[in-house]
């Protein structure tokens, strides 16, 4: 019996020993890259290609706000289109959440025309100038109910 344990117990150590060898070399760091694979790299690096850089909104202007129906309440889901006023087509859209606020970025350095529409309710436009200074714009919409529709 005395002959069991200790084989049970060298076998149990020699698993450990292989495990931990496994775990060890799983730990290591990777060698660095060779000097011959550095150099056969670099001339790739300075390929003719213009490298895209990625869009950073740190910079970016932000309008903010709220909407309210004609008797004062918070407006959710009004949808709100932004676009360059010298532009045709608009480039942000958005709705309002569940109480009526709203929040969207823009590039700075243009005038953005801003439309607010609702079903039933008339539609609003406001101009806003993103070349001044500061770097936010906050504003309230009130709409008004249209002459057939609902409010």
């Amino acid at each position: 019996m005395h002959r069991q344990q200790w084989i049970m117990i060298l076998c149990t150590a020699a698993l450990v020993a292989s495990f931990s060898k496994e775990f060890g070399q799983a730990q290591e760091p990777a060698p660095p890259p060779s000097v011959s694979a550095t150099t056969s790299q670099a001339p790739a690096a300075t390929s003719n290609k213009p490298s895209k850089k990625k869009y950073s909104h740190t910079n970016d202007f932000l309008i903010r706000g709220t909407v309210f129906t004609d008797k004062a309440l918070s407006f959710p889901g009004v949808q709100l289109r932004i676009r360059r006023a010298a532009e045709k087509k608009f480039r942000w859209e958005s709705y309002t959440n569940s109480r009526g606020e709203f929040a969207v970025r823009v590039p700075q350095g243009s005038h953005y025309e801003m439309v607010v529409r609702a079903k039933g309710f008339a539609e609003q436009t406001r101009t806003i100038d993103a070349k001044a200074g500061g770097n936010e714009e906050s504003m309230a919409f009130r709409m008004q109910p249209t002459a057939g529709g609902k409010g």
